[in-house]
């Protein structure tokens, strides 16, 4: 069967749990595909709301994040009370040693600064890389995105086909609002990053990462220096 007429099936099946909750969807993509569902948290709002919907409901999907070696403190210290709080594992994928260190010793460690292309570079090293190995041999990939994020995320879709990774991408909190994300985490007093409250609103590496000011877009905060329509980093490549 096609990979276009498979995606369309699933995303019929999947539908009614969609509409019912997020937790409803993430558990019957956990029966469905046991032992091939992944989620990969960077320990922002919205991943640390889907992190309490898996391990509160104990549902069987691995969680994983990728360590860059250049996380702001905060989000290191987001990620212990998580851990304190739920009791459950997150797996840890970290870029190849040499290769930071060929790219130190060759660019210096601010490279990222100078253009795009050194940019996708460094993200290609700290972040693509770890995440290809992490998603490995796996067949449903869940996320935080949600459509009003950035412009180009606009016209996802919550259940995509991934061509890169050849898997299918979850989005659970695709239709949420910020308020609606804020709101759940508030009442089910979900470990929260204190950078949040700082005017940060999407958290990355802490060299790359301002907080945003009023009336700016929601990533406006994430590579600032650069153009706004080149504001991904490799992750999410939209097919």
């Amino acid at each position: 069967m096609q990979t276009k007429d498979t995606l369309q099936i699933l995303s019929e099946q999947l539908s009614p749990f969609r509409t019912q909750n997020p937790a409803a969807a993430l558990e019957w993509l956990s029966e469905h595909f046991s032992g091939k569902i992944v989620f990969s948290t960077s320990f922002g709002l919205e991943d640390q709301v889907i992190s309490h919907l898996i391990f509160s409901q104990q549902l069987p999907i691995r969680v994983f994040t990728l360590d860059t070696g250049r996380n702001f403190q905060e989000t290191y210290a987001t990620w212990s009370r998580t851990v304190e709080q739920y009791q459950q594992p997150i797996e840890v994928f970290a870029p190849e040693t040499s290769a930071v260190e060929r790219l130190l010793a060759e660019k210096g460690p601010n490279s990222f600064y100078a253009s795009v292309e050194n940019r996708k570079e460094c993200c290609q090293i700290r972040k693509v890389e770890p995440l290809a190995r992490a998603l490995k041999g796996q067949q449903v990939w869940i996320t935080g995105i949600r459509a009003d994020q950035s412009p180009n995320r606009l016209d996802m879709q919550p259940l995509e086909w991934d061509d890169t990774h050849q898997l299918f991408k979850f989005h659970p909190l695709f239709d949420w609002t910020f308020e609606q994300v804020q709101a759940f985490a508030d009442t089910h007093r979900v470990p929260q990053n204190p950078l949040h409250k700082k005017g940060f609103v999407s958290i990355g590496c802490a060299p790359c990462t301002r907080a945003v000011q009023p009336g700016e877009d929601f990533r406006a905060g994430r590579w600032w220096w650069e153009d706004s329509s080149k504001k991904e980093c490799g992750l999410h490549v939209h097919n």
